[in-house]
């Protein structure tokens, strides 16, 4: 697995309620603690169906993604960034789903990686923990909500180098 402080933070937008409809990819490469790398790549797709409620949410558009590249496409661009990496995610739950499903509606082989979620980490939604920690953040920007999270482990993995004091919560 990858060093503590690289990792891979990411975050999916979807087209609709099925996990394999990502129409929105955003990825943050962090190495030794330093961003180095940010994908944000619009996706189409399959049929390219959206559901009225998910545009509401995203903005998002099925002319948005009409030319975009489907999601095996895009998987070739940033698979080495999580193929045996530290993945975070905010709700990692959800963004790992849409990832396996999407790789499994494409035949793609899985990937090992290390799952790391900032929600459960921080118990608390990512646009309140953006406020409090004045992170610049567009909800449901799938690169904006990749950015604050990478930023919000970067500050849970500096806390971690902290001497413990003892308290159960941790001062978050």
């Amino acid at each position: 697995m990858s060093r503590l402080d690289s990792f891979t933070a990411i975050d999916f937008e979807t087209a609709q309620w099925n996990p394999t409809s990502i129409c929105q990819v955003g990825l943050i490469r962090v190495e030794d603690g330093v961003i180095t790398n940010e994908i944000d790549r619009l996706v189409r797709p399959p049929e390219n169906y959206y559901f009225y409620k998910n545009i509401e949410i995203h903005k998002i558009q099925p002319e948005d993604t009409e030319d975009a590249p489907s999601f095996d496409v895009v998987w070739q661009e940033i698979r080495h960034w999580i193929i045996d990496q530290t993945v975070v995610a905010h709700n990692a739950k959800f963004d790992v789903t849409c990832l396996r499903s999407t790789l499994s509606f494409y035949n793609l082989p899985q990937p090992a990686f290390q799952e790391k979620c900032t929600r459960k980490i921080y118990r608390r939604g990512l646009s309140y923990l953006s406020k409090k920690y004045k992170i610049s953040l567009n909800h449901h920007d799938a690169l904006s909500d990749a950015h604050a999270c990478a930023q919000l482990y970067l500050r849970h993995l500096a806390h971690e180098k902290l001497p413990k004091t003892g308290s159960l919560f941790p001062d978050y």
